[in-house]
């Protein structure tokens, strides 16, 4: 008797789950599913109080930030699509482009290591060790590139690696317009960066 109820009981575990899954299912139904992430678009560079992974003894705030536009790149050594990225990156050093790396998640060893090898296109990188700031930057995977103006706005945010196509039709545009604005020390116009900046 007693088998027959802890038979009966399994057999209705999975019937209660798969009834549990059609509830959540249905109550999903006509709710959008686009993922909203969580971006610091069109707001300061969040607050920040990180190591320097070339001196972690050394602490870099929001203040360490170029008063310029420049690129945040956010990159890992264990990061493939990083490695793929690498090149244009020291090309766009090549050219003069300012780029602040955050180290996302990383091994110091590795990190340094990987910027030994394959060069450093950073006019300084800090370290991410637990991904806090990333995340309030509104990353949703390595690498990603953020546009900062010359007051410290993030003015562009791109998903995955920057590669010369992307570089030319979106990236160069809206650091055209951050970078005249800032020789006029004035704001870019809100229509320009919606249309520049997209």
């Amino acid at each position: 008797m007693m088998k027959q109820n802890q038979l009966k009981i399994w057999f209705l575990i999975p019937l209660i789950i798969f009834m549990g899954l059609i509830v959540m299912l249905y109550m999903r139904l006509g709710k959008p599913t686009d993922i909203v992430t969580n971006t610091a678009l069109e707001r300061p560079v969040p607050t920040f109080e990180l190591p320097l992974l070339a001196d972690t003894t050394r602490t870099m705030t929001n203040d360490n930030l170029p008063d310029q536009p420049f690129l945040m790149n956010i990159w890992g050594s264990w990061c493939p699509t990083c490695i793929v990225e690498h090149p244009f990156l020291m090309a766009l050093e090549e050219r003069g482009i300012n780029i602040v790396g955050v180290n996302y998640k990383d091994d110091i060893g590795d990190a340094l290591s990987y910027l030994n090898q394959r060069g450093d296109p950073f006019s300084m990188s800090i370290q991410d060790l637990s991904g806090q700031f990333a995340l309030d930057l509104g990353l949703t995977g390595a690498p990603e590139t953020f546009i900062v103006d010359g007051k410290g706005i993030i003015r562009q945010h791109i998903v995955g690696e920057i590669n010369e196509a992307n570089w030319q039709s979106r990236i160069t545009p809206c650091l055209s317009l951050l970078n005249e604005a800032s020789k006029n020390n004035g704001d870019p116009d809100p229509s320009q960066v919606e249309e520049m900046c997209k």
